[in-house]
C-alpha cells in the first residue's frame, strides 16, 4: 500500500465502519485513480471532500439526513437578525448622549460599537453581491470585530457596547457561518432591506432624554432592555412557523434550525431569562451580574448540548441500518436520480 493510499484511508475514517467496509475500496480506489503519479498528499479538496462525505454519511445514518440543510436555514435567520440589528446600534451609535450628561463617549460616536456594526452592514453589502465564501469570511471579520472591541476599549479606555449586546450578536454570528453558497437575488438582497427598515425603526428607538442605560456608562442598555426581547420573539416565532410549514411536507429542516438558533435566542433573551432566574432565587426585581454570568453560561453550553443529544436519540430509535450498495455517490452516498 503506497503512502498516498493510506493517509486517503486515514481520510476515510469520517464515513461510518460499515460504510467503510462495503464502500471503502471503491472510494480511495477513485481517488487514487483521480490523482496525478507524482501526487504524495491527499489535495485540501479531496479531504474536505472526504470529511464532507462522512458527516452526511453520519448524519444519514443517524436518521438526521436534514441536519446541514436546518443548519443553513438557521444561518440565513441568524445572519438577517444579526445584520438588522447592527443597524439599530448604528443609528444609536451616531446619537452620542448630550455632554453635560457627563456619560464618557468616542468623540462623535457613543462608543468603539461603531466599528463593529461598521463590519456588520458591510458583510450585508458583501452578502448581496458576492454570496458563499466572501460573505463568509465578511462574517468572520465582523465576529472578529464584535470579539476583539472588548480588550480594545478596555485598552483605549473608552466605552463600548455592553456584554449584553455583545453576546447575541456573537451567538447569531457564529450560527450565520453556515450561510449556504448559492441562495436566490431576493434573498441576497434581503439583509440589505432588513437593514434599511430597522435603521429607520432605529431612529424611534433612541433612548430618552431623562434615560441612561441600566448596563454600562452610557445609554445602550435601556434600548438593549426594550428590542432584544422583542427580536428573540419575532426571530422564535419565524422559525416555528417556517418549521411547521416544512414539516408538513416531510421536511425536517425547520426543527433542526430550531434547535441551532436556542442559544442565539436565549441570549437575545438573556435579561429575562437572568431576571427570572434571580427572581425566583432571592428575590430580586432585577437581574445581578452573577445571575447574567450564570445564565450566558447555562445558555451557551445548553443549546449546543441539545443537537448531539438529539441525533444520538434519534440514531438510537432508527436502530442499525444497513448499508445500501445501489445507485450511490461513493463519496457523500446520496442515492443517484434516475432519468426514465
Amino acid at each position: 500500500m503506497s503512502g498516498l493510499e493510506r493517509r486517503y484511508h486515514r481520510l476515510l475514517r469520517a464515513y461510518p465502519a460499515d460504510y467503510r467496509r462495503a464502500r471503502g475500496a471503491e472510494i480511495v480506489g477513485t481517488y487514487l485513480d483521480l490523482a496525478g503519479p507524482e501526487r504524495r498528499w491527499p489535495s485540501p479538496a479531496d479531504a474536505a471532500d472526504l470529511l464532507r462525505g462522512g458527516l452526511r454519511q453520519r448524519l444519514r445514518a443517524a436518521g438526521a439526513a436534514d441536519l446541514i440543510p436546518g443548519v443553513r436555514l438557521a444561518a440565513v435567520l441568524a445572519f438577517f437578525t444579526a445584520t438588522a440589528l447592527a443597524a439599530v446600534w448604528s443609528v444609536l451609535e451616531l446619537h452620542p448622549p448630550r455632554a453635560e450628561w457627563g456619560v464618557p463617549s468616542a468623540g462623535p460616536f457613543v462608543s468603539l460599537g461603531i466599528g463593529v456594526w461598521a463590519a456588520w452592514l458591510l458583510a450585508a453589502v458583501v452578502h448581496a453581491v458576492a454570496p458563499g465564501r466572501w460573505t463568509r469570511r465578511a462574517v468572520a471579520l465582523a465576529l472578529l470585530f464584535t470579539l476583539a472591541v472588548v480588550p480594545v476599549a478596555a485598552l483605549a479606555g473608552l466605552p463600548r457596547p455592553p456584554l449584553l449586546v455583545l453576546l447575541p450578536q456573537i451567538g447569531l454570528g457564529l450560527v450565520a457561518l453556515g450561510l449556504p453558497a448559492r441562495l436566490p437575488a431576493r434573498l441576497r438582497a434581503a439583509p440589505l432591506l432588513a437593514v434599511g427598515a430597522a435603521g429607520l425603526a432605529g431612529v424611534n428607538l433612541l433612548p430618552r432624554n431623562d434615560i441612561v442605560g441600566h448596563y454600562g456608562s452610557y445609554y445602550y442598555g435601556w434600548t438593549a432592555e426594550q428590542i432584544l426581547p422583542g427580536t428573540a420573539v419575532v426571530l422564535l416565532v419565524v422559525v416555528l412557523l417556517l418549521g411547521t410549514g416544512l414539516a408538513l411536507r416531510a421536511d425536517q429542516r425547520g426543527g433542526w434550525a430550531l434547535l441551532v438558533l436556542l442559544t442565539p435566542v436565549g441570549l437575545l433573551s438573556l435579561h429575562i431569562l437572568a431576571g427570572a432566574a434571580d427572581g425566583l432565587l432571592n428575590g430580586a426585581p432585577r437581574p445581578g451580574w452573577s445571575a447574567l454570568t450564570a445564565t450566558a453560561v447555562v445558555v451557551g453550553l445548553a443549546g449546543p448540548a441539545l443537537l448531539p443529544l438529539t441525533i444520538a436519540l434519534r440514531k438510537r430509535r432508527r436502530g442499525p441500518s444497513p448499508v445500501a450498495t445501489g445507485d450511490r455517490c461513493p463519496t457523500c452516498g446520496r442515492t443517484a436520480e434516475r432519468t426514465p
